[in-house]
């Protein structure tokens, strides 16, 4: 990779970043959902972050969140529902800036195409409330060979 290179793929990396990850039409996940709240309630529950992750699709910035670090046993839940969503047995140092892990709890979580940033990606989402997590890649450990790399503000930690 020459200079070049680099510095135009920044400048289209930087541009896409500042765009967001998803366009006004696709904001989050439409469906049915159990838990269920209107635009005023999500904004009144979440930080100006935490609602541009979570309901829009949008990412926080890696070696942002303190869950990042957090070893202890107990379970990750999303931020929307509280819902159970990973067992911390699961999480593993990925290096990526992101909470990671290899596996989420049975019924915890659904997965959908992401064509933003022009490259083919799988979103994650709460399965109750439909919030955004983040994305599954197929570079995780063994015994899944997945890693959910999992915004730390669309979760809360709950120690055993």
């Amino acid at each position: 990779m020459n200079r070049r290179h680099f510095l135009t793929s920044s400048l289209w990396g930087a541009a896409a970043v500042g765009l967001g990850a998803r366009t006004a039409a696709a904001a989050y996940v439409e469906g049915n959902f159990e838990v269920t709240r209107t635009e005023a309630e999500w904004r009144a529950m979440l930080s100006d972050i935490e609602y541009a992750v979570m309901r829009e699709g949008d990412t926080e910035r890696a070696f942002t969140s303190p869950l990042n670090d957090e070893t202890r046993p107990g379970t990750f839940n999303c931020k929307g529902c509280d819902q159970p969503l990973y067992d911390a047995a699961t999480k593993f140092k990925s290096g990526t800036g992101w909470p990671s892990f290899y596996q989420p709890l049975d019924n915890a979580v659904e997965t959908m195409p992401d064509n933003s940033f022009f490259i083919r990606r799988t979103e994650v989402h709460c399965d109750r409330c439909g919030s955004h997590l983040g994305h599954v890649f197929d570079d995780g450990p063994e015994p899944t060979g997945k890693r959910h790399c999992i915004n730390g503000v669309s979760l809360t930690f709950a120690a055993a």
